[in-house]
């Protein structure tokens, strides 16, 4: 179980750590200091890099979560571990959007150098990373939040 909940946190970690640097820090970076051609041929590169990562944390989250929430007792499990998978289930389906919709978009405008077109693939993707970011943020809440009820 120790080696499982290693992955699942490790995952995590990679995952919504990744989001947040790349929402917090290197968006407003490049957004003031990048034009546009540079700034999306910059984003479809570290999307780039980044997306693989994510695959690799996603399967792994969701193994290991469902390998634990087994241990816990399947449907009778915490609320808390109930909500978390749920929480992580939609993450999961907004990224798998993002990958093969706006993503797909971004990388065809960049190779085509039309700037119009991977902007608003960009803000999509923009708006979509905020929103898992703050799924992901807030299931890491309800998970110390319900662990520390139970506890209590």
């Amino acid at each position: 179980m120790n080696l499982t909940l290693l992955l699942h946190v490790l995952s995590i970690v990679v995952w919504v750590g990744g989001m947040f640097f790349a929402y917090m820090a290197l968006r407003p970076v490049a957004a003031s200091v990048l034009e546009p051609p540079q700034r999306l041929t910059l984003w479809a590169g570290v999307f780039g890099k980044f997306f693989p990562w994510v695959w690799v944390s996603v399967v792994l989250i969701l193994l290991s979560g469902l390998h634990m929430l087994m241990k816990l007792g399947g449907a009778a499990a915490p609320h808390y571990a109930l909500t978390m998978l749920v929480l992580g289930v939609v993450m999961m389906l907004i990224f798998a959007h993002v990958f093969f919709a706006p993503y797909k978009k971004l990388k065809r405008a960049v190779g085509t150098q039309d700037w119009k077109a991977g902007g608003a693939a960009l803000a999509q993707i923009r708006k979509l990373i905020g929103i898992n970011l703050a799924i992901g943020l807030l299931t890491i809440a309800v998970v110390f939040v319900g662990r520390a009820l139970m506890l209590s």
